[in-house]
């Protein structure tokens, strides 16, 4: 096949991964495209999910304003993570000072802390499975309230 434009054949790869340290949830990311290589990373108090540290690295991006984002990743400092997170990373991340891919990685990243939290202290996973389902009631169409 001919390529003649990068988005005839285009591949963006998107990697999530959540550890501990320091008695905190770290939650990362990495957005790699031909335009693209970001690295996230955002830590979490995992007693009430509230976001303590949020960082973006721009490896590689397509211009040179994107690190101009550094700003609004700060205001995600100091957010609970829960309800209405969405609502606030469009808020945040949306229009003209905002960055949509930026946005999109973290729509995806900061709901695994539910889940981390969720699971914290299980190492079953048929059990583990059982209560993120029970934590996440109500959340979503996989968890609908009527499974109870």
């Amino acid at each position: 096949m001919t390529v003649n434009n990068v988005f005839d054949d285009f591949r963006r790869d998107l990697a999530y991964r959540i550890f501990k340290d320091d008695g905190l949830i770290v939650l990362t990311a990495t957005l790699k495209d031909v335009f693209h290589d970001i690295f996230i990373e955002i830590r979490v108090a995992p007693d009430d999910l509230l976001i303590v540290g949020a960082i973006v690295n721009f490896i590689k991006q397509p211009t040179d304003y994107c690190h101009h984002i550094d700003k609004a990743m700060s205001e995600l400092v100091g957010t609970h993570i829960g309800r209405g997170m969405n609502k606030r990373l469009i808020r945040i991340f949306g229009g003209s000072a905002g960055c949509g891919n930026i946005r999109t990685v973290l729509m995806g990243l900061l709901p695994l802390a539910l889940n981390a939290k969720a699971a914290t202290g299980i190492t079953d996973q048929d059990e583990m499975l059982e209560k993120i389902s029970k934590e996440l009631t109500g959340t979503c169409v996989g968890y609908p309230e009527e499974a109870k």
